[in-house]
């Protein structure tokens, strides 16, 4: 039995495309967007964006904002963008990949002024994940290029 005061029922998140509120779907809902069991989500019907649940969540908490299909393509290919730095620091640091992970998007929030800070890629925009895929590939590519210092002079 609880004592204290009651816990309110977090809000319906507002899906940011239409201004909807979300639903909240599970595996064996019509709306449910996987074809396998992944969770519950909670989907904007009106406009298909959705965003998973904290996995141990009891009051179904979204893991960040509802995204459409061109902000989901745009997390995925962050995602990958950020593995190969994640290895790195795992390897480098002797910590786990969601650290590391947590680590690399602070440095990039950081690097870009992203206010507020983002804990996670699920709480990027549209655009804030498109400036951080370009600084991204152009920090790769600053690191792949070969220094002046480093060709043989005669």
């Amino acid at each position: 039995m609880r004592v204290g005061k009651p816990i309110k029922a977090l809000p319906q998140p507002l899906c940011d495309d239409c201004g909807e509120k979300a639903v909240l779907s599970r595996a064996s809902d019509e709306a449910y967007p996987y074809h396998d069991d992944h969770g519950p989500v909670w989907i904007c019907v009106a406009c298909q964006a959705w965003i998973g649940v904290h996995s141990r969540s009891t009051r179904n908490v979204p893991l960040g904002r509802l995204a459409n299909a061109a902000l989901r393509d745009a997390k995925g290919r962050l995602h990958d963008a950020l593995e190969p730095l994640v290895a790195g620091k795992m390897r480098r640091d002797s910590v786990n990949a969601f650290e590391a992970r947590a680590k690399a998007i602070r440095w990039v929030a950081t690097e870009l002024g992203f206010d507020p800070l983002p804990v996670t890629i699920h709480a990027l925009t549209l655009d804030e994940c498109e400036r951080a895929l370009r600084y991204i590939d152009a920090y790769m590519a600053a690191r792949r290029a070969p220094s002046g210092n480093d060709q043989n002079q005669t």
